[in-house]
């Protein structure tokens, strides 16, 4: 991996690290959890890469003052955990579990006892399975479902938790998990996946205002946004590139920036299922918009007989994380995008928080001590250098969050793939901070200074 300039002084920047729910927990049967989209992916034969099940993984459920400890000793400003629908709400409907409450209760004030501000998501993809058999993101319902859900959530935590996200990634549950079936709920497709779309922004937009009922201060969704970067100058490229500019960027922002979607159906792909009024409530005003970012997406034109009309295609002269090409190392990307977001969109964007960001390369199960991990260094170097150009650029950005904390169970791709700061043995739960943990907390010690 190329050397990267040291990071520039940062000044005034909030700093982060993030987990989800179902990839740290484990613990699926304890306290009345429910079953999700997600317990039914990881028990369908080869689903799951290496065939494991998030169990016991970190086991979060019951380690939580370890992690908080980790937290405290990074010196974050705030964690970026996410909440269990499934944990809260069993079956998707009725009162809230006392059991999946009493949890997150505990996490809240653990975190405030030790000067860590909780910043809970909402909803980061463990859909309850009774709701998607009547339908899950395809149905209208599963919108108001989640308001409701929501509601209950504010109301037990509300009272110590003010800064909330709404929905995580939603382009990952529609083109991957409806769309493609390369996640939970494992659909295959294709455009007609695109209600999903539309539905999660809704219940985004829905629990918005039911979050802004209940005293919240800061509020905002997270969608994963790439580089979109045509594989040569032809039109056939150039037209590929921005359709899936459209499909994987824009049709996730400019409903919630703009209200309004892009001119999707010029493009050849269905309508929008949108009733009168959906755009006013999608497009409720938030406090800052979460913004992820792991690599670049480089796209070419797709063969004729192609169901879509684009490829991914290599990103010329980049090194690669252990997912492989796909995921391509390009910093510089990150300052592209933030810059394009802070021209097109000027002052409709609220601030921006980088709400995920980070790497994942080979590292043993089992550890003595600590794993000196330069490769996911430089990584961070390099992009947290490139938030720092964006800033001179004049793009608002409050926050940065590290992806992850914990090494955790990677969907689709078990326990195979290691993003965290601390390395966790996942037979036993040891943590074991990494030299990127100590690299961390001391660059936020001198962006303090």
């Amino acid at each position: 991996m190329p050397d990267h300039p040291p990071v520039p002084p940062l000044r005034g920047l909030r700093w982060s690290a993030a987990t989800a729910a179902f990839q740290v927990e484990g613990a699926r049967t304890a306290g009345g959890r429910g079953r999700s989209i997600w317990d039914d992916f990881v028990e369908t034969p080869g689903a799951v890469r290496d065939g494991s099940t998030a169990e016991p993984g970190p086991d979060s459920y019951h380690r939580y003052r370890e992690d908080v400890d980790l937290l405290a000793r990074l010196g974050v400003d705030r964690y970026r955990f996410s909440i269990s629908w499934v944990r809260v709400q069993p079956t998707g409907s009725g009162e809230a579990n006392p059991d999946g409450i009493g949890y997150y209760d505990r996490v809240v004030d653990e975190l405030l006892a030790a000067g860590v501000t909780p910043f809970p998501t909402l909803y980061h993809w463990d859909l309850p399975s009774i709701i998607e058999e009547r339908g899950g993101w395809l149905d209208r319902d599963t919108a108001y479902r989640f308001a409701d859900y929501s509601a209950l959530v504010a109301d037990a935590l509300g009272d110590r938790v003010t800064h909330w996200y709404t929905i995580n990634e939603p382009v990952s549950t529609s083109l991957q998990g409806y769309a493609i079936g390369e996640l939970a709920p494992a659909r295959q497709l294709l455009f007609a996946s695109l209600p999903t779309v539309h539905h999660q922004l809704l219940g985004h937009g829905l629990a918005t205002r039911v979050l802004r009922g209940r005293g919240a201060q800061t509020i905002g969704i997270v969608n994963n946004h790439t580089d979109v970067r045509a594989a040569s100058p032809s039109a056939d490229d150039q037209t590929a590139a921005h359709v899936y500019d459209v499909l994987h960027n824009r049709i996730f922002a400019e409903p919630v920036l703009l209200g309004s979607y892009p001119d999707i159906e010029a493009l050849g792909m269905p309508p929008m299922p949108v009733e009168p009024g959906d755009l006013e409530i999608i497009s409720t005003p938030t406090d800052v918009y979460g913004l992820n970012f792991y690599n670049p997406t480089t796209i070419g034109a797709a063969p004729s007989d192609s169901p879509v009309p684009f490829v991914l295609v290599l990103t010329p002269d980049a090194a690669h994380t252990g997912f492989g090409v796909e995921w391509p190392i390009v910093p510089s990307a990150l300052t592209d995008l933030l810059v394009d977001f802070h021209e097109r969109y000027g002052e409709s964007l609220p601030p921006i928080i980088v709400a995920e960001n980070g790497a994942s390369f080979p590292e043993p199960d089992a550890v003595d001590g600590a794993i000196q991990d330069d490769d996911r260094i430089a990584y961070l170097r390099g992009h947290i250098a490139a938030v720092g150009e964006a800033r001179d650029r004049g793009v608002r950005i409050d926050e940065y969050t590290v992806w992850s904390l914990l090494d955790n169970f990677e969907w689709a791709e078990g326990f195979t793939q290691r993003f965290g700061l601390v390395h966790v043995d996942h037979e036993t739960g040891r943590r074991t901070p990494k030299a990127s943990f100590d690299w961390y907390r001391t660059l936020i010690e001198e962006a303090r200074s």
